[in-house]
């Protein structure tokens, strides 16, 4: 083995010994690597009112539809959302945006800005911004993410406000303190023939040195041909200069529709995975440093059929959760599709090569869903497209109890300080006591839809809707 290769490994492992100790940021999106969205915050408030302003400690405008999720790193807040808001009033057309904010007041900071694509809504719906959750490396000041344009975008956290130009890209449209700081990006689209389908939504996973990236390449508007099979659908990518490590394009001809799920990473007998859903409905498991298919699994009945909506055939968008030598993970479709018959799994990762049969732990009959599992003390907590919250034994499966929260869920159940959080199309915010039995604290109205998934930082608990972020701390 090369010394470069050991180099990356202890990289790796080194990033993955810190997931544990819960950091008082949350980075990226779900906080850590392993992607289980659980926060070790204590005296987090589980009522508050909007309209009273009781333990909201700041609100944002975003712009009309926030899909991502927010994250906070390096004393500041980072979302994407769409231009309707305008705050830079030379661009009052549609466009793709990432905005930062002050962590401790909500003061707008910049914001970066990205143009629709010249191909129209197949490859970046309208309205719809910038729906990757950023990435953040504070140690070097660093913010990555995918654009509305399918570029990777590296951005230098403190914009322009610095008054420096950090390269080596130097070719910003705007250099005005409230313009954001383009370091390099990469232009899948263009570079790779990646053929996003409606838009480009992974979010950015950091291990170390090393970015990975789920590309999103997808189907035309035919929904039926593919103009890129041979294009990559897995990237590792050196975050520092933005060059391809490795790339994959395993799922082929076999994409379903889209690509939209994040990558998650875990170390299983000391070695270490990258795990990535695919636009064919499997999931893989690669070693990090090489791209070397380690095992791959297909989450749904060999005689279920994709039918645009109508068949029993899902997709993965949501995030696989890595925990105790597992992966969990629902499958589902395009929210357009509406509700039908979906699957939630725990996979053993410890297997080599097609782990469909082998690799089955439990499976538990499920709703289509896009949401990520959350995991704490024995209890795997998942939401379905259809509203209903399920907690199961991890070791089991066996349904603890569900709650119907009476709206679709976009969003994911996320744990802290001994509740249970979740969002849904009616703007709610739900609150359960985490645990065995269930009891519902509270239920918040936002009066818009919340999409994304609640997230805490350093006492502050943040709830994007789609056109605000609020705040919430005691009082």
């Amino acid at each position: 083995m090369s010394h470069s290769r050991w180099g990356l490994l202890l990289v790796l492992a080194a990033a993955l010994a810190a997931l544990p100790t819960f950091a008082d940021d949350w980075p990226m999106w779900g906080g850590r690597a392993d992607r289980n969205m659980v926060s070790g915050e204590k005296n987090i408030p589980r009522t508050w009112d909007v309209n009273s302003k009781a333990n909201i400690k700041w609100v944002a405008e975003l712009g009309s539809q926030s899909y991502g999720n927010p994250v906070v790193a390096d004393g500041k807040v980072f979302a994407g959302t769409n231009n309707q808001l305008g705050r830079n009033p030379k661009f009052k057309e549609d466009r793709g945006v990432l905005m930062c904010f002050r962590e401790s007041d909500g003061q707008f900071l910049w914001q970066m800005t990205h143009p629709k694509m010249e191909s129209g809504r197949v490859n970046d719906w309208p309205e719809q911004g910038v729906c990757s959750s950023p990435a953040v490396s504070v140690a070097d000041k660093r913010v990555y993410y995918v654009s509305n344009r399918a570029e990777i975008v590296c951005l230098d956290t403190e914009g322009f406000r610095d008054g420096e130009n950090d390269g080596p890209y130097k070719d910003e449209e705007e250099t005005s303190e409230i313009d954001g700081d383009i370091v390099w990006k990469f232009d899948m689209y263009e570079e790779l023939g990646v053929f996003p389908h409606n838009m480009a939504a992974t979010s950015p996973l950091i291990v170390g040195d090393v970015l990975f990236i789920n590309t999103s390449n997808g189907v035309d508007e035919s929904h039926v041909n593919i103009p890129s099979p041979r294009s990559p659908s897995f990237l590792a990518v050196d975050r520092h200069t933005g060059k391809i490590l490795w790339e994959d394009a395993s799922p082929g001809d076999k994409i379903l529709h889209g690509q939209w799920s994040s990558p998650t990473y875990g170390v299983v007998n000391g070695k270490p995975q990258i795990y990535f859903g695919g636009g064919d409905a499997w999931l893989y498991a690669f070693e990090p440093d090489t791209g070397k298919l380690i095992w791959k699994f297909d989450p749904n009945p060999k005689e279920s059929e994709y039918k645009q909506g109508r068949g029993d055939r899902n997709e993965i968008i949501a995030t696989p959760v890595f925990y105790d030598n597992k992966v969990f993970f629902a499958v589902g479709q395009d929210p357009e599709h509406g509700e039908g018959v979906g699957h939630l799994w725990a996979v053993d990762a410890a297997k080599t090569g097609d782990v469909t049969e082998s690799g089955r732990i439990w499976h538990h009959p499920f709703r289509r869903s896009i949401s990520t599992v959350a995991i704490e003390d024995g209890i795997v907590y998942a939401a379905n497209f259809s509203g209903f919250l399920h907690a199961l034994d991890v070791n089991t499966g066996k349904l603890l109890w569900e709650h119907d929260l009476l709206a679709a869920v976009w969003g994911s159940p996320y744990i802290v300080d001994g509740k249970v959080m979740i969002g849904d199309e009616d703007g709610d915010l739900t609150v359960l006591k985490t645990g065995k039995v269930k009891e519902v604290l509270s239920e918040i109205n936002f009066g818009n839809t919340v999409y994304s998934t609640p997230v805490v930082a350093n006492g502050t608990l943040y709830v994007m809707t789609r056109s605000h972020i609020f705040a919430i701390a005691q009082q």
